[in-house]
């Protein structure tokens, strides 16, 4: 998993409340398991008319959104289904933060386990951001995950909470595979010392 220590990016704004799984990216994307290429379905529903033509008033077909790395959202963004395709076509477009008020415990989770830091906010915090964003020119943000602050454009520092072992994972890369891998001589040692207590097993 990629580490996340600093990010200065772009920030896109979507208010919108109640995003689920399936706006996020819809069931026709589901039949691979591979987490790459899955960008080009985010929010395909939103993004694209019924034929496939891009809806040049979404906000990620606007300039400068279609690089953002940071999405400002609404109340109770990822719920619905547990569909780890999410986190997976937000990160391979080129999410590595979501900002809301408030996020379903699934998809809370599973940011963390694919490298994407998700930060609940007071809902005065998010309108700010969601305004300075809608400005274009004020839409950089710098999350800075060691000190736990996020910086806009005026110099301003918003502190967010995260948990201290999620937050460890984050800027050390490690994903479940990692963290098991950190135990990996306790694992041998044991594995040795089975086989020579019980070497017909």
């Amino acid at each position: 998993m990629e580490k996340f220590t600093t990010l200065t990016g772009i920030a896109a704004h979507l208010p919108m409340i109640n995003v689920d799984t399936d706006m996020i990216i819809p069931k026709q994307y589901l039949k691979t398991i591979k987490r790459t290429g899955l960008g080009e379905g985010l929010f395909a529903e939103l993004r694209y008319d019924e034929n496939g033509t891009k809806d040049p008033d979404f906000v990620l077909h606007q300039e400068p959104y279609t690089n953002a790395q940071i999405l400002i959202a609404g109340e109770n963004f990822g719920c619905g289904s547990s569909r780890e395709h999410a986190p997976w076509a937000l990160l391979d477009f080129g999410f590595r933060c979501i900002i809301a008020p408030s996020f379903a415990d699934i998809f809370y989770n599973n940011c963390f386990k694919n490298g994407i830091l998700p930060i609940v906010l007071p809902r005065n915090e998010i309108d700010k951001l969601i305004d300075d964003a809608a400005r274009g020119d004020n839409a950089r943000l710098t999350i800075d995950l060691e000190a736990q602050e996020i910086s806009g454009p005026d110099g301003g520092k918003i502190h967010f909470d995260v948990d201290p072992h999620r937050k460890r994972c984050l800027i050390e890369g490690l994903d479940d595979i990692g963290l098991t891998m950190e135990k990996a001589p306790h694992i041998e040692a044991y594995e040795q010392k089975t086989s020579l207590a019980r070497p017909w097993a």
